[in-house]
């Protein structure tokens, strides 16, 4: 094969185009080359291409995938031809004061993030809606354990990691936590915050559909429809008295922090992860954050640490939680569209294409 499949972001409600991108006849070294197995749908990309924030075009979009690996640039200590894998959205220079120094390498200074790159910028094979994508030299890269299916994997590389990440950065002490949001984000949350023990975690959301899955990833549904939400507001604090000690913000809407700020108690931990658009006001003032000594921390994707963690994580729970449940059936990538319609239904938390 001479060249991979593509599918092109040309900017907001414009349909994803087909195209084709040259494969280079020798890699760089330290690059590798990967066949897409199968990608899954972001929410981020939802964002993208809803015109909810702006990237560069045009681009290849999609960042969470399973790939095989076909071409390596020389030599890279325990990795192989054939080798299934997933990789750090994002490439870090290593070297910078935010890589060496703040322990941000997600926010590296030169950072490179696939997904989100244009066509223009190296060989063009950046994101995962195509048959293949090289991986740039220094790129953190995760070895899928044997079994587990490209669906289950996929969204770790971003949801999950995410998770771990916004996990690490929390009081060491929780016996209760509300998570905001039963998405991707928010049904791993509960899944993690359970295995750590943590003895009360509630999920809000006013989707029923995915409030049925709450229970099932270690969580108590709250529906937070207008009707249901006075008699749901006393049972978290039947719960939890004083207040949750932890709040994860993961639904992407900011109108629901005045909600957290309620539930949480004072001297409480509130972590910001799923608003990541500009639309996103706060409904707050700052004597409320005073007042209730709070804590906000904002979590923007992860370290590569975040991104094993994850997949180890995954491994660990398999059969503790119904993973598979998340993902819809693979659409063929040449019917990306119809993935994207999918997606906007809300129906799965994760839709997944494959070439």
């Amino acid at each position: 094969m001479s060249s991979a499949q593509v599918q092109i972001f040309d900017g907001p409600d414009i349909s994803l185009r087909s195209d084709t991108i040259e494969l280079p006849h020798q890699l760089e070294t330290g690059a590798v080359l990967v066949e897409i197995l199968l990608a899954t749908i972001c929410g981020s990309d939802m964002h993208t291409i809803s015109g909810q924030r702006s990237e560069p075009t045009p681009l290849v979009l999609g960042h969470e995938a399973v790939g095989r690996v076909v071409a390596i640039g020389g030599t890279i200590d325990g990795l192989a031809v054939d080798d299934r894998i997933t990789w750090t959205i994002a490439d870090s220079c290593g070297a910078c004061s935010y890589c060496k120094e703040y322990a941000l390498p997600e926010k590296c200074e030169r950072v490179f993030k696939y997904g989100h790159a244009p066509v223009t910028d190296g060989t063009g094979l950046n994101g995962c809606y195509a048959s293949h994508i090289i991986l740039r030299p220094g790129t953190t890269v995760v070895k899928i354990p044997v079994g587990m299916p490209d669906a289950v994997a996929a969204p770790a590389n971003c949801a999950l990691s995410t998770v771990c990440n916004a996990v690490s950065r929390m009081p060491s002490t929780i016996r209760s936590a509300m998570v905001q949001g039963a998405g991707m984000l928010g049904l791993y949350a509960c899944a993690y915050l359970k295995e750590m023990g943590v003895e009360h975690v509630f999920c809000s959301d006013i989707n029923i559909e995915r409030l049925s899955l709450v229970a099932d990833f270690g969580g108590i549904p709250l529906d937070i429809r207008e009707e249901s939400w006075p008699v749901n507001r006393a049972n978290v604090f039947r719960c939890a008295p004083d207040g949750v000690d932890v709040v994860l913000e993961m639904a992407g809407a900011s109108q629901l922090v005045a909600q957290g700020l309620e539930l949480m108690r004072t001297g409480g931990y509130y972590s910001f992860v799923g608003m990541v658009h500009p639309n996103s006001p706060l409904p707050v003032t700052g004597e409320q954050i005073i007042r209730k000594c709070v804590t906000i921390q904002g979590i923007h994707n992860y370290s590569p640490v975040h991104l094993q963690q994850g997949i180890e994580f995954l491994e660990k729970t398999r059969g503790h939680f119904p993973y598979d449940r998340l993902v819809s059936p693979p659409i063929p990538l040449s019917r990306i569209d119809e993935a994207v319609a999918l997606a906007r239904t809300q129906k799965f938390c994760g839709v997944a294409v494959a070439p």
